[in-house]
């Protein structure tokens, strides 16, 4: 090798190497590496998911009277800490879309603790919230939260073929 081609080396592993973590933010690690293999992912039913929903109350209505780059830094603030949950219950972010954040347990490894790991993660949602609330000249509009929880048989797979595709999944 030249040294040009040393260079040229370093950046494509360094860039492979980016391009699997974004992979990996996006999706769960058995699935990329089912989508690398393969070039596509095959539909799964799991007999026995927990799936989470969360909403803002009011939502809507703060987001009409709110400069965009506000609402967003709000959002993110409760997100980034739902996301350190879910990992912590070892749950799976599903998507998020608004204000919505929907995550599961269960999949894509099935395991018996799903229900519990979910109640648990929920119950810290709520509390992480409610302690937001009452967070003063921090800039950010803390939202009270609902949250709704569904365990049975899902279908989950990738749908689409655009940018944002991810696991989706259909609560039977």
């Amino acid at each position: 090798f030249y040294t040009s081609d040393k260079i040229i080396v370093k950046s494509i592993s360094k860039e492979k190497k980016r391009s699997e973590s974004l992979l990996l933010n996006i999706l769960p690690a058995e699935t990329a590496k089912e989508l690398k293999l393969s070039g596509k992912v095959k539909t799964v039913k799991f007999d026995q998911v927990t799936v989470l929903f969360t909403d803002f109350v009011q939502f809507s209505k703060y987001a009409e009277h709110t400069a965009p780059e506000q609402l967003v830094k709000s959002i993110d603030f409760c997100f980034k800490a739902f996301d350190e949950i879910t990992t912590k219950y070892g749950l799976e972010k599903i998507k998020t879309i608004g204000d919505a954040y929907m995550c599961a347990g269960g999949l894509p490894t099935v395991n018996k603790t799903h229900t519990s790991n979910v109640i648990l993660a929920a119950k810290e949602m709520i509390e992480m919230v409610n302690k937001a609330i009452h967070i003063k000249n921090d800039g950010l509009h803390h939202f009270e939260i609902r949250i709704g929880i569904h365990t049975g048989p899902v279908v989950a797979g990738i749908v689409g073929i655009k940018n944002g595709s991810t696991i989706s999944g259909a609560i039977q």
